[in-house]
């Protein structure tokens, strides 16, 4: 109870107080004892109250003190006069311990030497200090040494970046790439399902530590049990579509190259009609064809090049031919190769399992009965058939200049076009393989490569494809295995099914297509990385041609001779094309080729031509291309991986546009005004958001996670929703390097050319006005978005 409170205590305090005193003063006198002078006693006595005070103390009560030399009765235990004096425990007159409640600022001022038992306790503390102090001290240097060996925390080690990549990059080596090439080389090619579990086991070999097979059952349209033919009935000749004549010894000679001479979805039968020459099929040509003869149901003999394969294809169908015999000229050809007698396979699938388009063919799809993707018959033929049917000689060179085939004016062909091939449903298998980040592990950067056992058209270009990203990964694993990790996840892929039209990413892509609009950052595609020897050819989306001209830099400073080249904005071959076009994700690949014959040399690579195993190591026999191109990849996936901040330039995206609008006979004063305003507005974002954010020093992390995801989405908002057959849904990618106007524009003004009419070409600017504009909103989003975060933090 408190020492100034006057109230009656209540009897269960009373009772308290009771047992907290022992009271024997009648049975001793005052003054020393003599049992007492003993010290052996005193200390006896001593350890006997300690032991009593210590059973006597309960939860609650924080002191004891001794009661004073006067003698109290327990009536007036509480008076608050009480004369308090140093106590000598040999002479007190009571012998008893009373609660010291009522004086919290006690301080005893007894002296003597401290009890046995203090003492032992005092070294049993002591004891217990210098243990724990011993402990702490080799705990301290146990963790010095542990942390030295331990990878460091997820964070990005900004500074030291270019050195990591560096010690990663180095390790790609021409001679590893050539030991994976052969060694995938040797593998059976039967099943698409076998040489996938191959390279699922190299890349776990690798320490790759989460790779997965994923399989689609999806249609395709295989070549039947005979070859295709030709037959002229002018003169009754036979012909295989390599232009050699229908016997069973040629049959024999190369059954697969003949049986895979066609093109894939096509519709199938017979069909005789004249041979109409139309060249390259441009609008040019059919108005000019038109106007001399009715091409319904006819034969077309067009050239490959100029414009996507499936968009020459629509303008027939749509002038109403039945059927189409399609050859490479030779002109077109790169002077270093010899494909006059060849001929290949095309595929006339836009992309995916034609059975589910538009969504995954997943277990329990329902499957639409598509078996053909067009009413036209068409059947590649070599350029030395398609000189046979128009009755040219074979030498067509003179002078080292190249004659262009053409038909003569004279004379009519009539042909018989026989195509049987068979559409079935197969599975084809993905390779994926995942390296989780450490700081930003829902970001994914997609690398991709392709595998195609199906048939051997493509030549070799899957091997070194696959090569290309299996010796990335190895040199990638070696620093993860020293501690290291990047910042955001690197996903590698190796596709099936992509020489039917890119099936197995699309089948992919559309069975995690809510996941990746979401996270992933950039895709970078190995597709065909040497298809020659003569010059590199980088291709990135606007915002990443930045990025990608400076890899080139960086990648030459040890070489005397740089590979530089101008970066552009044009559409690819390959599995990228899911991604550019439904995903709006920025892309990037790069490859060797051979030096351009002509301006029509575009969209060759459309066609897969028979290549022999040796053909590769013709083009790179010492590797050193396969090495730059892997070293390119390399390095622009670690730094879209590690960077704080996304290298991506949204400015580039604005003055692509304004270039793309420069010169156009159809452009608009709202679309120049809304093309300022996004060149504007993206000026400005660059210099307000992205320039603090590269600085590690403004660098704020929120603001970083909220630039990045501005940053991944830029190009979301140029994905038109419809476009022409075979052109690029997202229209900042042009056709060639030829045409620098947007593509859905310039098939507008083709289309107005041919059907006399402005609503198609209102219908391509509406599209353009709402893409360009929609970016302009996005970037300004923001931009407030910002402003708002900083205004509430201040």
């Amino acid at each position: 109870m408190g020492e100034n409170e006057s109230s009656v205590p209540s009897p269960s305090q009373q009772d308290k107080k009771m047992a907290y005193h022992k009271v024997n003063a009648d049975q001793r006198a005052q003054g020393h004892s003599p049992y007492l002078d003993n010290d052996e006693l005193q200390a006896t006595a001593l350890e006997l109250e300690w032991d009593m005070e210590k059973e006597l103390e309960e939860p609650g009560f924080d002191h004891f003190r001794l009661d004073g030399a006067v003698q109290h009765h327990l009536g007036n235990s509480q008076s608050p006069d009480l004369d308090i004096d140093p106590i000598q425990p040999s002479s007190s007159p009571k012998g008893r311990f009373q609660r010291l409640q009522e004086d919290p600022d006690y301080i005893s001022h007894y002296t003597r030497q401290a009890p046995k038992s203090n003492r032992y306790n005092f070294f049993q503390i002591l004891k217990v200090f210098c243990t724990a102090l011993i402990l702490f001290i080799f705990g301290i240097v146990i963790g010095y040494y542990a942390h030295k060996k331990c990878p460091s925390p997820p964070a990005s080690q900004e500074p030291n970046n270019l050195h990591i990549y560096h010690e990663i990059l180095k390790e790609i080596k021409a001679e590893n790439i050539q030991r994976i090439y052969r060694d995938l080389l040797q593998f059976p090619r039967e099943d698409d399902v076998d040489i996938a579990m191959k390279i699922l086991v190299q890349w776990t070999s690798q320490g790759l530590e989460d790779v997965r097979l994923v399989n689609y059952s999806v249609l395709l349209d295989l070549p039947g049990s005979s070859s295709n033919t030709v037959t002229l009935k002018n003169s009754g000749e036979c012909f295989y579509p390599s232009g050699q004549q229908c016997n069973r010894e040629t049959k024999t000679l190369r059954s697969q190259d003949l049986l895979y001479s066609y093109a894939a979805y096509s519709a199938k039968g017979t069909l005789e009609a004249e041979l109409v020459d139309i060249q390259y099929g441009t609008v040019e040509d059919l108005i000019r064809i038109q106007a001399i003869t009715n091409v319904t149901k006819k034969i077309a003999l067009l050239k490959l090049g100029q414009s996507p394969l499936l968009y020459k294809l629509s303008l027939l169908e749509d002038a109403g031919f039945g059927g189409v015999l399609l050859y490479v000229d030779p002109c077109d050809l790169p002077k270093t190769t010899d494909l006059a007698d060849k001929a290949f396979m095309v595929s006339l699938n836009s992309g995916g399992d034609p059975s589910t388009p538009g969504y995954a063919s997943i277990d329990g799809s329902y499957r639409q009965n598509r078996l053909n993707l067009t009413t036209l018959l068409v059947q590649p033929i070599s350029a030395v058939l398609a000189k046979k049917l128009i009755s040219l000689p074979e030498d067509t060179v003179q002078k080292d200049r190249c004659i262009h085939l053409q038909m003569p004016a004279t004379g009519k062909k009539i042909i018989s076009l026989n195509i049987q091939s068979v559409t079935t449903y197969k599975k084809i298998s993905n390779v994926i393989g995942y390296l989780k980040g450490t700081v930003f592990p829902d970001r994914y950067i997609i690398i991709g490569s392709h595998h195609n056992s199906l048939n051997t058209y493509g030549g070799q270009e899957w091997a070194s494809s696959t090569a290309v990203i299996t010796a990335f990964i190895q040199a990638l694993m070696l620093k993860v295995k020293r501690g290291w990790r990047p910042d955001r996840t690197i996903v590698f892929c190796s596709w099936g099914g992509t020489s039917f039209g890119n099936i197995g990413s699309y089948e992919w892509a559309e069975d995690l297509k809510r996941v990746l609009q979401r996270n992933v950052v950039a895709y970078v595609s190995l597709h065909s990385p040497v298809r020659g020897n003569s010059t590199l050819h980088p291709v990135a989306s606007p915002s990443l041609q930045q990025l990608a001209a400076e890899s080139q830099s960086f990648n030459c400073v040890e070489k005397a001779k740089c590979p530089g080249s101008n970066v552009s904005s044009v559409q690819i071959q390959g599995d990228a094309d899911y991604f550019i076009n439904h995903l709006g994700v920025p892309a990037t690949q790069f490859s060797y080729e051979d030096i351009r014959t002509s301006e029509n040399s575009s969209f060759l690579s459309e066609a897969l031509f028979p290549v022999h195993t040796t053909k590769t190591e013709e083009l790179d026999p010492s590797f050193s291309l396969h090495e730059t191109i892997a070293k390119l990849t390399g390095q622009v996936t670690l730094q879209i991986a590690n960077e704080p901040v996304l290298p991506f330039n949204a400015l580039d995206i604005a003055l692509e546009v304004q270039n793309s609008l420069k010169g156009d006979e159809v452009v608009i004063p709202q679309l120049l005004a809304v093309a300022s305003h996004l060149r504007d507005t993206a000026e400005l974002f660059q210099s307000d958001e992205m320039r603090p954010a590269n600085d590690p020093k403004e660098r704020a992390p929120i603001r970083v996670r909220m630039l990045n995801d501005v940053l991944q989405s830029l190009e979301k908002s140029f994905l038109v929703r419809r476009a022409p057959p075979g052109l690029y849904r997202n229209i900042l990618y042009r056709l060639d390097e030829r045409t620098s106007q947007f593509s859905v524009l310039l098939e507008a003004l083709e289309h107005r050319k041919l059907h006399q009419s402005n609503e198609t070409i209102q219908a391509a600017l509406s599209e353009v006005l709402n893409s360009i504009n929609s970016a302009q909103v996005y970037f300004k989003a923001g931009l407030d978005v910002f402003e708002a975060a900083l205004a509430g933090k201040k």
